[in-house]
Order: C-alpha cells, then sequence, then structure tokens
C-alpha cells in the first residue's frame, strides 16, 4: 500500500486493533463457556468493531483517494495492516482470551484517556465515547483473571498458561517510531512509552489479586505496526473478508 499521510497511519493503527480484536472476540459468538458470557464477548466485539468504524473513517479522510472505513477494513491485504501483534493472537481457550483483553484492554484504556486531549479533534472526540466502553471492557478481563487465577487447580493453570502466550506480545504496546514521536510533539498522538508505568501499576495489582505471579520477562516480538504479522492474521482475514473477495461491492 502506497505511503499515507501521518494521520491516516496513525488512525488506521488504532482502526486495526480494534477491528482485528473484535474479528477476534467475535470468533466466541455461541461458543462462550456460558450464556452470560457470550453477550459480554459479544457486546466487547461490538464495541471494538464500533470504535474501528470511527476510526478508519478518520484515517479514509485523511488519505483523502475515495476510500471509506469499509473499504479500508475488507479492501487491504494482510502486510496493509497495522495492529499490534497481541490483538491477532488466537483465541485460544477461554483463559487465553480473557489474558489477552486484560493485557489489551488495560493499555487501550490509557491510551483512550490520553487521546481525549488531542489536538485533534476528530480523534478525541472518538476517544471519549470509546474510553467509557473500554473501561467496562478493561474491568471484565480483570475480574475474569481474579476468578480464575484465584479459582480451582485447573483455572489456574490455565490462566498461567494464557497470560504466558500472550506476555511476548505486550511490550510492542509501548514502542513509538518515528511517525508516533512526530504526532505526538503536534499534540496528535498519544505518547504510548509513557503509559508503561501505569499500565505495570494496573497489572501488578490485578496479578497479586488473583494471586498470580508476574510472567517472566521474555523477548519481545514486535512488527505489527511495520505490516510484518504472525501467520494468524490470513487466516482471520480471509474469513472477515471473504464476502466482499468473492461479490465485490455488495451490499444488504
Amino acid at each position: 500500500m502506497a505511503k499515507l499521510p501521518p494521520l491516516a497511519q496513525y488512525a488506521l493503527r488504532l482502526g486495526d486493533d480494534s477491528l482485528i480484536l473484535g474479528q477476534r472476540l467475535s470468533e466466541w459468538c455461541g461458543h462462550a463457556p456460558a450464556l452470560e458470557v457470550d453477550l459480554s464477548l459479544a457486546n466487547v466485539a461490538l464495541d471494538l468493531v464500533g470504535q474501528a468504524t470511527h476510526f478508519l473513517g478518520v484515517a479514509a479522510e485523511a488519505e483523502n483517494k475515495g476510500r471509506d472505513a469499509d473499504a479500508l477494513a475488507f479492501k487491504r491485504d494482510v502486510l496493509d495492516f497495522t495492529n499490534c501483534l497481541l490483538v491477532e493472537q488466537p483465541n485460544g481457550d477461554f483463559a487465553q482470551t480473557i489474558a489477552r483483553q486484560f493485557l489489551f484492554s488495560h493499555f487501550q484504556e490509557l491510551q483512550f484517556e490520553a487521546l481525549t486531549r488531542s489536538s485533534d479533534a476528530r480523534l478525541a472526540v472518538i476517544a471519549a465515547k470509546a474510553v467509557k466502553e473500554v473501561t467496562y471492557h478493561s474491568r471484565l478481563a480483570s475480574d475474569w483473571v481474579i476468578r480464575l487465577g484465584d479459582g480451582t487447580d485447573e483455572s489456574k493453570a490455565r490462566m498461567i498458561a494464557g497470560l504466558d502466550w500472550m506476555w511476548r506480545f505486550a511490550d510492542e504496546l509501548f514502542v513509538m517510531d518515528a511517525l508516533d514521536t512526530k504526532l505526538a510533539k503536534e499534540g496528535i498522538a498519544v505518547d504510548k512509552a509513557a503509559l508503561r508505568a501505569a499500565w505495570d501499576t494496573r497489572i501488578d495489582a490485578v496479578l497479586a489479586e488473583a494471586t498470580l505471579a508476574r510472567p517472566a520477562p521474555t523477548r519481545a516480538i514486535v512488527g505489527g505496526r511495520d505490516g510484518h504479522h504472525s501467520e494468524h492474521l490470513g487466516h482471520l482475514l480471509s474469513q472477515m473478508q471473504f464476502l466482499q473477495r468473492a461479490y465485490p461491492g455488495a451490499t444488504w
């Protein structure tokens, strides 16, 4: 994909994070452990897809090439997606899904709180609405981390395994590249690196209540912002984009 204007690139990253995680969570629809959980995860997925629609709309407007949010979601190839690697990781079992949501939602809540102060009014308005949703997401995930971690031997073991799987992708959330730095200096973007201390405090507090140890440091895996994705994203997109690929321009 041709290089986009800086604001379009930044909005695309925000939108891709929400879109891909929303699609991942939707895979639980009809398969969650209980009806209440099924509905909760579906609602979180809908919130994320709604956020993605708004952020991708800003990206399309900034790009000014005649594409809209739908075109950016359904007509890009895998290498053009700029989501972080954490959100594209497979659901695994319920504990693994909760581990991913726990790590990402606390980051996203801090990010959106800061983004409400963006000098770009469109991003600030989207973040102000979304932060209320994400506050619920982080509380939901934290509650389940505590229930599973401080539950049975089986639930604790699965929660530990889920956190171990997802932990190596957490560092990428806070990586600042040239685009982030430029837009942060202009007051548009969030300084993600500055969010790390607050995120660590939140995560450690929940893990302590869940009687879980913080996973051991491991080599960070990064590259999603540059389009270097795991094999999992291609499989996800093949399902998400099937209709537009098979029937271009289809509407209902």
